[in-house]
């Protein structure tokens, strides 16, 4: 089983990473309201106010306002807990550990409400003008295969499942725990129990520029 941190070649000039919950350090939300764990960002190493896209994971113990992100769009998707009341200025939006993640523009504003006690969401941020995403979540039981085809993509782990790729390297992941694949790929994920979620985030290009 490939479990050692880092990238490991795979089949169709794909790159794949590796990434544990518990080894990615948290920092302060940009209103200092919370915390997040960053899985990734890019450009790598690239402060809150400059990146063109950002995966991260963040806990909600009491209602406040989200940041403001201008020029941003962003998908929430709830991976623990009762779920969460995206009060907007004309709506309400909830989210919940089983609804479709929620996209919604990250430049207006917004009150995060949650339910019934506290709540952790996956947040996926792309610069408008320069990368778009989509975020789904799927119910996972026996082998399912994918096909990863973005720029970017991650497979976030809600439960324990195993993730098999073409040439026979397998990850194991937990809740929480996800992979980043650069490139095309076309893994195979099952449950480690009778059933698993698992959040597919899909980054592509939109400025035109080269692949990297």
């Amino acid at each position: 089983m490939s479990d050692v941190p880092g990238s490991a070649e795979i089949p169709r000039a794909a790159k794949v990473q590796v990434l544990r919950l518990a080894a990615l350090p948290a920092m302060a939300w940009k209103n200092g309201g919370g915390t997040t764990v960053e899985y990734a960002v890019f450009p790598a190493g690239a402060r809150l106010a400059e990146f063109d896209w950002r995966v991260s994971r963040a806990r909600v113990e009491a209602a406040g306002p989200f940041s403001i992100f201008p020029g941003v769009d962003r998908t929430l998707a709830v991976v623990d807990g009762a779920g969460i009341d995206l009060v907007f200025a004309d709506r309400v939006a909830r989210a919940g550990p089983t609804t479709t993640p929620l996209p919604f523009p990250a430049d207006v504003a917004v009150d995060g409400r949650p339910i019934a006690g506290p709540i952790e969401d996956l947040n996926v941020m792309t610069r408008r003008g320069r990368w778009r995403h989509r975020v789904d979540r799927m119910a996972i039981g026996a082998a399912v295969g994918l096909t990863l085809d973005g720029d970017v993509s991650f497979v976030v782990a809600a439960g324990a499942v195993r993730v098999v790729f073409a040439d026979g390297a397998d990850f194991d992941l937990g809740p929480g725990d996800a992979l980043r694949i650069e490139g095309v790929a076309d893994p195979v994920v099952a449950a480690l129990g009778r059933s698993a979620d698992i959040l597919l985030v899909r980054l592509d290009r939109t400025d035109g520029s080269v692949r990297r």
